[in-house]
């Protein structure tokens, strides 16, 4: 549900709207500083989209008369008909709290464009009322600011759907610091999204969807394995399968991340199967056994004439190697 006051004063343009500042009444030290300071850039981020509404007259239109945003903001969320059915309740109750922002359609003459509320408008197409609003002609670029800005003091979209949001906008042409601007933060965060929505294809992302409890680092963890080929077609092809969106949205991220995990693991590689062998001379006065696994080769003998045998051989290894030597050589030639 939206905001009660975040709106409150629309209809009395003249009066001057309080600066939105958080007012610490504790000492500002540890987990108090950071709460302070989050409370504080929730009222100044909704200042900004409340800048757009001050003044409008809010009016009564038919929620059928109102189309979707030109550019998404959010996923299909697991909760989404949980959020919705609360709001349907909640206006049922008490009436519509804040007025949506519209603006005219600028390619349907007579229909308007919402800029920001499109939960508040499904909940009156099911309560089949009219949605409280006010319509101001809007700039493409202060409609995705308000938008953004909008959705972002909310703070309640995920990781990916902020990426997403933003590598839309990228496509669409805006610079960088309107894509800012849009999503209140700074230039090092905008690269990280978009580092990820570059990597990770589109549908991929949307077969995934809003996985609100999977934040940047995972999913920038996820970027990197999809950069090779293989694992990226591993990922779409368990995307695809048919039990896959039967899954909550977070499931299906650990789903492909797991997989993609055990399979970036570098197998180890098989040893080959040693060559083992026997020889003994006709008089049996000596055995040997030797294993050869490739890298390395080993001898054992066996039997009365085992020791002075393996004497000679290790007496004579110079001249026996010389000979194999020559012998190797003598091949390649014949080969050449």
């Amino acid at each position: 549900m939206a905001r009660r006051d975040i709106f409150k004063n629309i209809t009395a343009p003249e009066a001057a709207p309080p600066e939105r500042k958080a007012t610490p009444g504790y000492a500002s030290l540890g987990a108090s500083k950071n709460m302070i300071s989050s409370i504080g850039e929730l009222a100044d981020r909704a200042a900004k989209a409340e800048q757009l509404i001050e003044g409008g007259v809010v009016v009564e239109l038919d929620p059928s008369l109102i189309d979707p945003s030109f550019i998404a903001d959010r996923m299909e969320a697991d909760d989404e008909e949980v959020a919705i059915a609360s709001m349907v309740e909640a206006i049922r109750e008490r009436g519509q709290d804040s007025p949506i922002l519209v603006r005219p359609n600028p390619e349907a003459p007579g229909r308007y464009q919402s800029v920001f509320g499109h939960r508040r408008v499904k909940a009156a197409v099911i309560l089949q009322r009219p949605v409280r609003a006010v319509v101001k002609e809007v700039s493409d670029i202060d409609h995705v600011i308000a938008q953004g800005q909008e959705n972002s003091a909310r703070e309640n979209l995920s990781f990916i759907e902020r990426a997403s949001f933003a590598q839309q906008l990228l496509e669409r042409g805006y610079d960088r610091t309107t894509i800012q601007s849009a999503l209140t933060v700074d230039a090092p965060m905008l690269t990280r999204m978009l580092s990820v929505t570059s990597r990770v294809p589109a549908g991929l992302v949307q077969s995934i969807g809003a996985a609100k409890g999977v934040g940047r680092d995972r999913w920038l963890d996820l970027a990197q394995l999809v950069e090779r080929p293989a694992l990226l077609a591993k990922a779409e092809a368990i995307a695809a399968e048919t039990t896959f969106l039967g899954n909550a949205s977070d499931a299906r991220f650990e789903l492909i991340a797991d997989a993609l995990k055990r399979s970036d693991r570098p197998k180890r590689r098989e040893l080959a199967k040693p060559i083992k062998a026997k020889w003994q001379p006709a008089d049996k006065a000596v055995s040997a056994e030797f294993t050869d696994t490739g890298k390395a080769f080993a001898l054992s003998l066996r039997s009365k004439d085992a020791s002075r045998f393996g004497r000679y051989l290790a007496s004579n290894l110079e001249r026996l190697y010389g000979q194999f030597k020559e012998e190797e050589s003598a091949e390649e030639k014949t080969k050449t």
